[in-house]
């Protein structure tokens, strides 16, 4: 047997195909958690699971530093706190490949160059879309936003709802973690952290 298989016939969009393997996989899951993955409901769910976890996992595809690389110099002489906050975002635990949702603010302190400010957001989403902990995202967005912009200060909060604890587990919804990375100016200064954190409403 051949290790893909097709395009979906009644697809005209020709999604590409899903190794066998992998759909094996799936239904290997779907059995061994009681149901039945040659039912027909089920019939097509491993290559949508497959598919959909392409999409969940994109960032492995991408080096979010890249969107960093266009700056503008021109600012006017701005050299004031810039503030991305409430960026909403969707990951996935690496425990138990649960979703992590929830939302970021991303700020840094100019030396003589900004960015776009979507700039920051795709920073974000391409650490978020892999297998994570919300403590390492946190400090890779820091670091991304350190390493190539060189501002004199970076300060990322991301507050988020992990479903390995609100829907297993001690199943407790309502939980928010927040975890925060301060670089700079925002750790040496204390005025200044305590402003940026005010902005961002922490």
């Amino acid at each position: 047997m051949s290790s893909l298989v097709g395009p979906d016939e009644d697809d005209p969009r020709g999604k590409p195909p899903v190794p066998e393997d992998v759909q094996d996989a799936i239904r290997t899951l779907i059995k061994w958690a009681g149901d039945d993955p040659t039912r027909e409901g089920l019939l097509d769910t491993p290559k949508r699971v497959a598919r959909a976890w392409k999409e969940y996992c994109l960032g492995y595809d991408e080096d979010p530093s890249h969107h960093l690389a266009r700056v503008f110099e021109e600012v006017g002489g701005y050299d004031e706190i810039v503030l991305l906050k409430d960026i909403p975002f969707q990951s996935h635990c690496e425990h138990h490949m649960a979703p992590i949702i929830g939302k970021a603010a991303i700020a840094y302190l100019p030396t003589d160059k900004v960015v776009g400010i979507s700039k920051l957001a795709r920073v974000l989403h391409g650490f978020a879309r892999r297998l994570q902990v919300q403590e390492r995202l946190t400090a890779e967005v820091a670091d991304c936003i350190q390493e190539h912009l060189n501002p004199r200060g970076v300060a990322v909060v991301i507050e988020a709802s992990h479903a390995c604890m609100t829907a297993r587990g001690v199943r407790t919804p309502g939980v928010t973690m927040v975890t925060s990375q301060v670089m700079g100016t925002f750790r040496t200064d204390s005025k200044s952290r305590e402003e940026v954190l005010k902005l961002m409403g922490y």
